[in-house]
């Protein structure tokens, strides 16, 4: 499911659907159409939400 940028909100897990390899990440901050995403396999990237549509990650929250 692409993540509306409203909705993105620290905590959120995502995906970059254009580097699959990085894995997925957790969403630090977002100010602005501008994200800082945690991903496990490539770190803190600044992500510019006007150009790339993340992914949301389904997650069981019980």
């Amino acid at each position: 499911m692409t993540a509306i940028p409203s909705l993105l909100t620290p905590g959120c897990i995502v995906r970059h659907p254009q580097c699959p390899d990085w894995g997925v990440g957790q969403v630090q901050s977002v100010v602005g159409m501008k994200a800082t995403v945690n991903f496990e396999e490539r770190g803190k990237v600044v992500i510019n939400l006007a150009v790339v549509d993340l992914d949301l990650v389904e997650t069981d929250r019980d």
